[in-house]
């Protein structure tokens, strides 16, 4: 009786608005005309809305971001029809264009709506619109739009995208917490999302939690956890995951056993990887040329060239193509064993199959020409890499400054270093090592002091090799006093070691201590006190000059509070 005695209101209210607009040719006041459109939608009388709503817009535009709530309403309880979508949208656009902002619950019943009708693309642009109108996914929920578990997988799916896994994950919380229930469209892109941030083990539940659901996880899902597990070295933990996959019907594909079989050989389990590879064929999945170039690096790397060799062939004859990566693995094998001659070969194989040897491939070769002492044949592979138009990094130049170094062609490893320079590349740790290692060697301390310098003047960091070729040159040294002349620069090195050697102190503590004087002057603190502990353990201490270089170095840093704690032990120990 009350209902009806509404709807008689409604009929009246109606009446008296069209009459308005006859006679004034225009619309009662916003607040009246919004009222009524917010009882017509009450009563489900979506077409009168939308008549009542277009008077509204043709008669100057007489609406506010109120009125545009009437789009909840065609999209909810317009049965989500094609039609009622559509229209809804195109009132959407009008809007729009007058330069209306949607709320966040227009924005919420449009997505609703669309995701209904499953128009994804549609989708997609709202969100971005609502990115860049600054509507959060947040306020959307709370807008009282009430998705469905349909709005929700499209709202989480799009979140992780966008990289948002941890909001994305949120808002499944939140679906669980309003009694909807997650499908397997729900987990699988944040399974995925979290496995591409690293948090594996979050992906982990998820994936559990979705079995316990009752829905079985598909072959993405587990492949993304399988990869995540493996590069994060937990290769158990992924065999384990594949062992559920099988359990649960789900067959691994390809791409799931090369990741396996590539982790178990970095692991040295190559014994599994073989019963991987076994079960594959078993499974009827065909390997791939990933799988086999994994598992020929694999055998190398277990020793087996001819093994390797001979899976190599088969993909050929298979017709797959190994690409550069499964090339390069080969001739990595025949260098690594001394089949100096079949390596080059291996290159003319590839070029004839127009594949293109890069970097790796002629270092590699370079590298193993050096290792066999043939520095001829490591400057014939120079020049036709240069010849081929392939840039020499810094290993290559690493790998023949090596090379003339073991051959004590000194000038030419020198020349060598100047060329890389010159050609734009930086020396790294191993360059600088094995000529200051090489140098020492050869009693040309002065020489090795200078690269040491340079290396820290470049601030490239020297490791426990490099401190080991110094202090055993330096104490080895039958010469206790040294000269800087014939070097580009002053040495600040030399003059500390040789001033302290003229004071009588051992020669092994005045390297140690001219070490410390030039890493505090190059700002390397850090391993300016590790190499002092060092220094301590084996019983020789900081002098005075390298006390003052600690704390101006640290002063430096911002760091003085920490002087304290620097100078205490080594002044106990005084």
């Amino acid at each position: 009786m009350e209902i009806d005695s509404r709807r008689c209101f409604v009929d009246k209210a109606l009446e008296l608005f069209y009459s308005v607009v006859k006679i004034y040719n225009s619309v009662p006041n916003l607040f009246a005309c919004n009222s009524l459109l917010d009882t017509l939608v009450k009563f489900k009388k979506v077409e009168i809305t939308r008549n009542v709503f277009d008077e509204m817009v043709l008669r100057d535009g007489c609406i506010d971001n109120y009125s545009v709530s009437i789009m909840k309403g065609l999209c909810i309880i317009g049965k989500v029809e094609e039609g009622d979508v559509e229209r809804a949208n195109e009132l959407f656009k009008k809007l729009k264009m007058k330069r209306f902002f949607a709320t966040s619950k227009t924005y919420g019943a449009m997505i609703n709506g669309f995701c209904k009708k499953g128009d994804f693309k549609a989708i997609d642009r709202l969100l971005k619109e609502m990115k860049e109108m600054g509507v959060t996914i947040k306020q959307l929920i709370e807008s009282g739009c009430e998705p469905d578990i349909v709005t929700y997988n499209t709202l989480i799916s799009g979140l992780c995208k966008d990289g948002k896994v941890r909001e994305a994950g949120q808002l499944l919380e939140q679906a669980k917490k309003r009694g909807l229930i997650p499908n397997k469209v729900s987990y699988t892109p944040l399974i995925q999302g979290y496995c591409r941030v690293g948090e594996y083990l979050v992906a982990l539940d998820l994936l559990i939690e979705m079995s316990e659901r009752g829905h079985k996880p598909d072959l993405v899902a587990f492949g993304a956890l399988v990869h995540g597990l493996v590069v994060t070295g937990e290769v158990d933990a992924a065999l384990t995951i594949r062992h559920r996959m099988v359990e649960r019907g789900v067959v691994p594909d390809a791409g799931i056993y090369n990741v396996l079989i590539n982790g178990l050989c970095k692991k040295g389990k190559f014994p599994a990887a073989k019963v991987l590879l076994a079960e594959m064929l078993d499974q009827n999945v065909p390997p791939d040329a990933f799988v086999y170039v994994t598992l020929v690096d694999g055998f190398i790397r277990n020793g087996d060239l001819q093994e390797a060799k001979k899976l190599f062939e088969i993909m050929i004859d298979k017709g797959m193509d190994p690409s550069v990566v499964g090339y390069n693995a080969m001739i990595k094998g025949f260098c690594k064993f001394e089949r100096m001659k079949e390596a080059p070969l291996c290159v003319t194989r590839m070029t004839e199959a127009h594949v293109t040897p890069d970097e790796f491939t002629y270092s590699t070769i370079l590298d193993g020409y050096v290792k066999h002492h043939d520095v001829g044949g490591a400057l014939r592979m120079l020049g036709q890499m240069v010849k081929r138009k392939c840039r020499p990094n810094v290993v290559t130049y690493t790998s023949l400054i090596n090379g003339f170094c073991r051959s004590g062609v000194f000038n030419m490893a020198e020349k060598s270093f100047k060329e890389m320079h010159s050609c734009g590349l930086e020396p790294n740790v191993v360059t600088y090592t094995i000529l200051i290692g090489s140098l020492c060697k050869e009693g040309k301390l002065a020489k090795a002091v200078f690269y040491f310098e340079l290396m820290l003047s470049n601030k490239c960091m020297p490791n426990d090799v490099t401190f080991h070729y110094v202090v055993n040159g330096f104490t080895n040294s039958p010469s206790a006093i040294l000269v800087s002349q014939s070097l580009e620069r002053k040495s600040l090195f030399l003059e500390s070691f040789n001033m302290m050697s003229s004071d009588g102190s051992a020669r092994r503590a005045a390297v140690y201590n001219s070490i410390l004087l030039c890493l505090c002057q190059n700002g390397m603190t850090r391993i300016a006190l590790q190499l002092k502990d060092q220094m301590i353990n084996k019983g020789f201490l900081p002098d005075p000059v390298s006390f003052a270089a600690f704390l101006h170095s640290i002063c430096m840093e911002g760091k003085s509070k920490e002087w304290g704690n620097v100078i205490s032990s080594d002044l106990n120990e005084r």
